[in-house]
């Protein structure tokens, strides 16, 4: 006799992406700067547009100015090398790069090769 609750609403994780095959995002953030809702909104941001992609997005408090975020471990954005902070456009086209390279971002995608209109 079967003995798993099929009267539960959650989905199992096997009715999904296994979380092992899913892509982990950390963003850094400096507590002492408050970054902690520029890091949230865009964790929220990431989240949303790649919900099938993502395993998780993890928000680690760091000091002395960072915000960085990695994706497997890889630091694909650093303030303090690029000397700003990412828009949320940029970011989410650096992540489709690495983890869903067909994925459409709509209007969040990259303009023809060519255009030099500003955002």
């Amino acid at each position: 006799m079967d003995t798993t609750d099929q009267g539960s609403s959650t989905p199992s994780r096997q009715d999904s992406v296994q979380s092992s095959e899913r892509v982990r995002v950390e963003i850094e953030y400096c507590t002492q700067c408050r970054w902690l809702l520029r890091a949230a909104w865009m964790a929220q941001e990431l989240l949303m547009t790649f919900e099938s992609e993502l395993g998780e997005v993890a928000l680690i408090p760091g000091a002395g100015g960072v915000f960085e975020v990695r994706v497997q471990g890889h630091t694909i954005w650093s303030r303090v090398q690029q000397g700003r902070f990412p828009e949320a456009k940029e970011l989410k086209q650096l992540i489709r790069d690495r983890v869903a390279p067909n994925k459409n971002l709509g209007h969040s995608d990259r303009p023809i090769s060519g255009d030099s209109t500003s955002e």
